[in-house]
């Protein structure tokens, strides 16, 4: 199949480059991530074993975590945690263990809103963003459930907060970000909210939600709030899906935009939940063929072969709110900026959430 041959040649030559380039990242972090779904979907090993050398890129000889500044709080890198277990587990290696140990107990003391939500970073202090629950959350909820910690309530109740935050109930979808304090410019003044929906935060979300509801289902009945807030948000999103390529636009409600376009890692984000949560009972079976439409729209749009190799367009490199580190004036939340922000041929985030999708993918339509 494309996707197969895509993913192999993905993880063995292209992703690579990336970690050559840069210190490690939540991006390879996601990569990792969609290895070991590929793994646990297909029964093949050998995708976990293309990353297993990428290790080092992660874990210094010393033990220490690579790119993880001690007493730093970014949710971003938090989500590290999430490729230490899997190599914890894949390898045995007691070094992986502590470092997880460390980065997880970032959490323990981290800055949090006034609404008890963990806040974005310390260069964003007292903003909810939906990029930061898929970062933070799922590594929580692994470490409440691994260590029997009883932080299920505490996590569930930052879900109802980020609800509460970031949900705009007129476009009945999410925005990307919320200021507790309304300092920034980006945020209303009345709500803290940015003002611009943007596709792949309403897809950090919904991961968020399938991702924690499969760690927690089996621990507290009160997980199905979960399966209430992913109809929601699938409700307020499905109507904007695009006829023609079966995907969701950079920007979804705004079909008419000039320079809007189908974006694949939103996108496929979205297949993801809708295959994972009829998978896990979320939601209605019938949900299961919603995702696998978007994601065969995306292989049709997007997924094209050059040569011997295949390439995957569409995906917006990267997008935020605030100066960040590189002191930008640009990233003001509006429509303009995000149709702005430029597309990267196999970015990180396409090709690993399309990674996970067609693992849902593979364990097929649920009866």
């Amino acid at each position: 199949m494309m996707w197969v041959t895509y993913f192999k040649h993905y993880l063995t030559d292209v992703f690579p480059r990336f970690l050559n380039e840069k210190p490690w990242n939540y991006k390879n972090d996601l990569c990792i991530v969609g290895a070991r779904d590929l793994t646990a979907a297909s029964g093949d090993k050998t995708y976990l074993e293309y990353v297993r050398p990428y290790a080092d890129h992660l874990l210094a000889a010393d033990g220490s975590i690579r790119n993880f500044p001690e007493g730093e709080h970014n949710i971003d890198k938090v989500s590290f945690a999430k490729s230490l277990r899997i190599y914890r587990d894949l390898t045995g290696d007691d070094r992986f263990e502590k470092a997880l140990g460390k980065c997880e107990s970032t959490l323990f003391d981290y800055p949090r809103t006034e609404t008890g939500n963990f806040w974005h970073k310390d260069i964003y202090p007292n903003q909810v963003w939906l990029d930061g629950l898929y970062m933070g959350l799922p590594v929580y909820a692994a470490y409440s459930v691994e260590h029997k910690a009883d932080k299920l309530e505490d996590i569930l109740g930052q879900f109802r907060t980020a609800h509460s935050l970031l949900y705009n109930p007129a476009l009945g979808l999410y925005m990307h970000a919320n200021d507790c304090s309304r300092r920034m410019d980006w945020a209303n003044p009345v709500t803290g909210q940015s003002p611009t929906v943007w596709l792949r935060a309403e897809g950090w979300f919904l991961m968020a939600l399938v991702d924690v509801y499969e760690i927690i289902k089996e621990q507290t009945p009160a997980a199905k709030e979960l399966c209430e807030f992913l109809s929601n948000a699938l409700l307020g999103l499905l109507p904007y899906q695009q006829a023609e390529t079966k995907m969701f636009l950079q920007i979804p409600n705004l079909p008419d935009e000039p320079l809007n376009y189908p974006e694949t890692s939103g996108s496929a984000m979205v297949a993801y939940a809708l295959m994972k949560g009829a998978r896990l009972g979320m939601i209605p079976v019938s949900c299961w063929h919603l995702g696998e439409e978007i994601l065969t729209g995306i292989e049709k749009t997007y997924l094209r072969k050059d040569g011997e190799n295949y390439y995957l367009y569409g995906t917006c490199a990267s997008a935020g709110l605030g100066p960040g580190p590189d002191h930008r004036t640009d990233r003001d939340g509006t429509i303009r900026y995000y149709l702005s922000e430029k597309q990267m041929v196999d970015n990180q985030h396409g090709a690993a959430a399309c990674m996970m999708a067609f693992s849902e993918y593979l364990y097929g339509a649920p009866n």
